[in-house]
């Protein structure tokens, strides 16, 4: 449905998106991350031909995005971050407007104008002047444009940007109805959102991509190495983090908020570099066993899963910590070259 291959954008001497490619399949709900800078809203700009690439090559619904933007138009619903409205204009006279730019034939408009009046819940306000509503409205309004046309294709940028938690609610279930006819590609920061709603994820950084694929195929690769056990116990003599810091396989305990909670951090075996974490996870019968024995009683125990959250910061953390160590070595080869005409010099002079 969706092909990205090699994409790149640059303003002058910046360079917003970096060699990114992906593809996106039919049905599929895509959360695309990352954080503030990272190139997002503009490859959503290059996919919806509001922005021309600098290079690489763009297919949607089989049209190339550089040859036949209109065909791609016509396909795709796109609600950008901030989203452009007409103020003066009435919702209903607004979403009339619009769905004579979209091209929907006459004798439908009032049926798909009622159609997303109702899915987006503006019934109340529909009557009313925009530059009145609140934000929210104004982005259900938005996303009530973006829909207007029945796309095959929806793009939405933020689209809960200034709505309730009841609203975003709302907004969660119709997109996840709204996957099961078409594609969707949610660009948000909020990740328990994202996680809740999606089936895959893209991670870019710094305009490049990083991580790509379902949570739980994230969640493997980053704990290839470790995994993590959460206990709470009633621990009357202070000794549960002793205890657990000397149970095998055993690489670090940390102290939880909670009174008596810790969480249990595995080390995967040292002469095995290929250990996945189910060759890691299954230390409950020791802790309970030694639970036991230090005289405390066990309360809960559960395996620890990362949120979206910490895969995000995982990610973007490593990738950073690797982009600062490339820079560094790039930078000391650049010295060493600078530094080496002027011994050649020297030792010229001394001759």
């Amino acid at each position: 449905m969706i092909k990205v291959e090699h994409l790149r954008k640059s303003y002058a001497a910046t360079i917003a998106v970096d060699d990114i490619s992906f593809e996106v399949g039919e049905h599929e709900i895509i959360g695309f991350l990352g954080p503030n800078g990272a190139g997002k809203s503009t490859t959503l700009k290059v996919l919806t031909c509001s922005h021309a690439a600098s290079s690489g090559r763009v297919s949607i619904d089989g049209k190339d995005v550089f040859e036949d933007p209109e065909g791609v138009k016509s396909v795709i619903g796109y609600l950008p971050e901030n989203v452009p409205l007409y103020p003066e204009l009435r919702v209903r006279e607004y979403l009339t407007y619009r769905a004579g730019l979209k091209g929907v034939p006459k004798k439908n408009r009032a049926t798909a104008i009622e159609k997303v009046i109702s899915r987006c819940h503006l019934e109340s306000v529909q009557d009313r002047i925009i530059g009145q509503l609140s934000k929210g409205y104004r982005q259900r309004t938005g996303l009530a444009d973006a829909l207007l046309a029945d796309p095959k294709i929806l793009i939405l940028d933020e689209p809960t940007v200034g709505l309730d938690p009841n609203q975003i609610r709302d907004v969660r279930e119709l997109i996840k109805e709204l996957g099961k006819e078409r594609t969707v590609i949610l660009s948000s920061h909020i990740l328990p959102e994202v996680e809740a709603v999606c089936s895959r994820v893209i991670i870019i950084n710094k305009g490049r991509l990083v991580g790509q694929g379902k949570p739980a195929e994230l969640r493997t690769r980053l704990n290839q190495k470790s995994a993590a056990i959460d206990v709470e116990v009633i621990d009357p003599k202070n000794v549960a983090q002793k205890v657990f810091e000397a149970l095998d396989g055993v690489k670090e305990v940390q102290v939880k908020d909670a009174p008596g909670a810790f969480r249990i951090v595995q080390a995967s075996p040292a002469d095995d570099p290929n250990s996945t974490p189910s060759a890691v996870t299954d230390i409950r019968e020791a802790i309970f066993d030694a639970a036991v024995a230090g005289g405390l009683k066990l309360i809960a125990m559960q395996m620890h899963t990362q949120s979206l959250e910490e895969i995000f910061v995982e990610i973007i953390t490593q990738e950073s910590e690797t982009s600062a160590a490339t820079t560094v070595d790039s930078t000391n080869v650049s010295a060493a070259t600078e530094e080496a005409p002027a011994e050649t010099q020297n030792r010229e002079a001394s001759k």
